[in-house]
């Protein structure tokens, strides 16, 4: 029990769980500190924002990580900032030691363990990835690098493409559910928010530390990282990372060639600035990579099985903390670009010209808040951008811009602004909390009128042990610039495209013991007007695939988790189920919206053999909903399948060895269409770390 505080900041502290510093969606100028729970628990928390004292878990050692003491817990699941006590929102989160345990090379590869998110792959090692949440698509949700908006106008399927390796995470967050009073547009079903470690080395003062990272593998697979940081002392921080993989790929195109290859690169600088009653972080990234991209955008009209695609995108960000009396400020700037080629025919532009796209996405945002009699209220305003230059996608431009390295122009594009502002107020009684607010929104693409979304979330603590939820929240998003111009190769786009609505119930409860977490949820969408992709199969030759506009679309889910631990294995099984109800006329087959997952069962065990000696077991079974159609026209349901993969780690405090095995059964499956997924993937590792004054 406790008294409200609105003038002070409530301390909240846990004994119950590990030892370990993570915070809960960095977005709002304050940061998140709680203690470690795994990710098949599916922690739920609310999103909050970024810490005043960050707490991260920057050794190799998960070991040497659990023994940070946390001395506060602040989060929040709305646009203010709260304790995790007095949250209404939940969140999962993946946290260090979930990164680190799991066997993994990519984030992509790392968010298959959030039984609410679902990811389809074109290729392995963070190749090209859809990541959706509760039966949406792809474009649905909202990816955010610490706080801030990177999604890709132009199109969902390069929104994983980021700036930052594996080892630089500290936790991804994931928000389920639409959060438009929180993130404005785009945020139709809910929200990634992945953080970065803090600039602040957690080494003894006036130590500097290299981290390095090396692996191999199947299929030629090579990758290596390098971080390091700035000696902690004065008001200047910073640190930088890099990083680069590559694979011969693990199938061949009719001709013999390899067809599903990758290499990459990446870079991200992080800098900070603190001195008391204000902070400033910004951070800079790029992030270049190629592949094969074998059957990606293959059709039974078009058998292309050799394509290929290279995109290179850059990241930049300022942001603010600043005390102005008894309000908090915390403005951002951003600025995203992305660039892509898209070869039809590898190594063959006479066959089929390559495709060329650049997006430069520019936003300003602020968010504030401030505390009185009633409560916590927040409110905020946020403008963005969006530019597209291209060479097959938007209307004619008035002069052509010369395409960097080539003798071709953009010479189509288009730009739209959105505008949004919110208000928001938090209640916060001994056992009870109420979250309410609205936002407006304005988009100049095809002059929409403001429209007004609002959203409630409440939460109801029953004793040390019980809380129970429930949510409203209603959301929207526009359409994609490839959802309304794309017209190449069997696809015919609509620039007409309205913007896709939702709204969203929610109810939980959450049982915690010392031993033991139970959590469940059911949740009810309403989306009007959802686009997808659909063919009429009836055409026979004459079918391609159309954006369309769904009238509506009814989808109802299930989610429920149990996480315990029996001396010293942790163990974890989290299920989601989902029914979407939309009909469609027989011939007729949809590419996304209803092609979702029906089931997913995840289980996870950690089990210390000896000292220092740990393993690892991961199991995932799913089974999705719709069909593909195969290159000889016929239409196939998807299998269900079940993968096993595994990691034994040798960990000391500043190094570790580990082996790590996908797919152990070497089950073959299709999880995307006519794109089949590699088989067992072996990887051996080494990190460590070098420490010099």
């Amino acid at each position: 029990m406790y008294k409200p505080q609105f003038n002070k900041r409530h301390v909240l502290v846990f004994h119950q769980f590990g030892n370990k510093g993570w915070s809960l969606f960095s977005c709002l100028g304050r940061e998140v500190v709680c203690s470690v729970l795994s990710v098949a628990t599916l922690t739920y928390a609310s999103a909050g924002t970024i810490s005043t004292q960050p707490v991260t878990a920057d050794s190799i050692s998960t070991k040497t990580a659990q023994e940070l003491m946390l001395d506060e817990v602040s989060v929040t699941g709305s646009r203010a900032p709260l304790t995790k006590s007095q949250a209404a929102r939940m969140v999962t989160v993946l946290d260090r030691a979930d990164i680190q345990q799991a066997p993994v090379q990519s984030i992509n590869d790392l968010l298959k363990y959030a039984v609410g998110v679902d990811v389809r792959q074109r290729g392995p090692i963070g190749a090209q990835t859809d990541i959706s949440i509760r039966g949406g698509t792809q474009e649905q949700i909202i990816i955010l690098l610490n706080g801030i908006n990177i999604c890709d106008p132009q199109t969902g399927h390069n929104t994983m493409d980021l700036p930052v390796d594996l080892s630089e995470i500290v936790r991804i967050e994931v928000l389920e559910g639409p959060a438009g009073r929180i993130y404005g547009t785009s945020s139709l079903v809910g929200a990634v928010n992945i953080v970065t470690r803090s600039p602040l080395p957690t080494s003894p003062l006036g130590e500097e530390q290299i981290q390095l990272r090396m692996e191999g593998g199947s299929y030629g697979y090579v990758s290596t990282a390098v971080r390091t940081h700035s000696p902690q002392g004065g008001s200047w921080r910073g640190a930088l990372s890099a990083s680069y993989t590559r694979h011969d790929g693990y199938s061949r195109s009719r001709e013999g060639s390899l067809n599903s290859d990758f290499s990459g690169a990446k870079a991200f600088y992080q800098g900070q600035y603190a001195k008391e009653g204000m902070k400033v972080d910004w951070h800079f990234g790029i992030t270049d990579k190629g592949w094969g991209s074998s059957t990606s955008w293959a059709s039974p009209k078009w058998q292309a099985d050799d394509q290929y695609e290279h995109t290179t995108k850059l990241f930049a960000a300022i942001q603010g903390s600043f005390q102005q009396g008894a309000v908090s400020l915390h403005p951002t700037i951003y600025w995203n670009q992305h660039q892509d080629r898209y070869e039809g025919y590898r190594n063959h532009p006479e066959k089929m010209a390559y495709n060329y796209n650049r997006s430069d996405v520019f936003g300003l945002q602020l968010n504030s808040y401030f505390d009185w009699q009633a409560g916590r209220t927040a409110f905020g305003a946020e403008v963005r951008n969006e530019n597209l230059l291209s060479g097959n996608l938007g209307e004619p431009l008035m002069r052509p811009h010369h395409i960097y390295g080539t003798d071709r122009d953009y010479t189509l594009g288009l730009n739209r602004t959105n505008i949004s502002a919110y208000l928001e107020h938090n209640l916060l009684l001994s056992n009870l909390t109420v979250s309410a607010g609205l936002v407006v929104v304005k988009n100049t693409w095809a002059d929409m009128n403001p429209t007004i979304y609002p959203g409630i979330d409440t939460s109801l603590r029953l004793g040390n042990h019980w809380k129970l939820h429930a949510s409203y929240n209603t959301s929207l998003r526009m359409p994609s610039f490839t959802e309304m111009y794309y017209r190449l190769q069997g696809y015919k786009a609509d620039p007409h495209l309205k913007p896709e609505e939702m709204r969203a119930f929610e109810i939980g409860v959450n049982l915690h013991r010392s031993m033991f977490n139970v959590q469940c949820a059911l949740w009810h969408h309403h989306g009007r007007n959802m686009i997808d992709w659909i063919m009429d199969t009836t055409k026979g030759e004459e079918a391609t695939w159309q954006s369309v506009n769904h009238t509506r679309l009814n989808s109802i889910g299930l989610e429920a988790s149990v996480q315990c631990t029996i001396r010293h294995v942790q163990c974890s099984i989290s299920y989601s189920y989902i029914d979407q109800k939309k009909s469609l006329e027989e011939g007729i087959v949809s590419q996304y919206a209803m092609e979702y997952l029906r089931h997913k069962l995840v289980a996870r065990a950690q089990i210390p053999i000896v000292s220092n000696l740990t393993l690892g077991l991961n199991l995932r079974w799913q089974d999705r909903a719709g069909q593909y159609t195969d290159f000889d026209n016929n239409i196939q349901d998807y299998t269900p399948f079940a993968l096993m993969d595994s990691r034994l780690s040798w960990q000391k405090p500043h190094y570790e060895l580990y082996f790590e095995a996908s797919n152990l059964t070497g089950t073959h499956y299709r999880d995307y269409g006519l794109v089949e997924q590699p088989g067992r993937w072996l990887v051996v590792g080494t990190k460590f770390l070098i420490g010099r004054r």
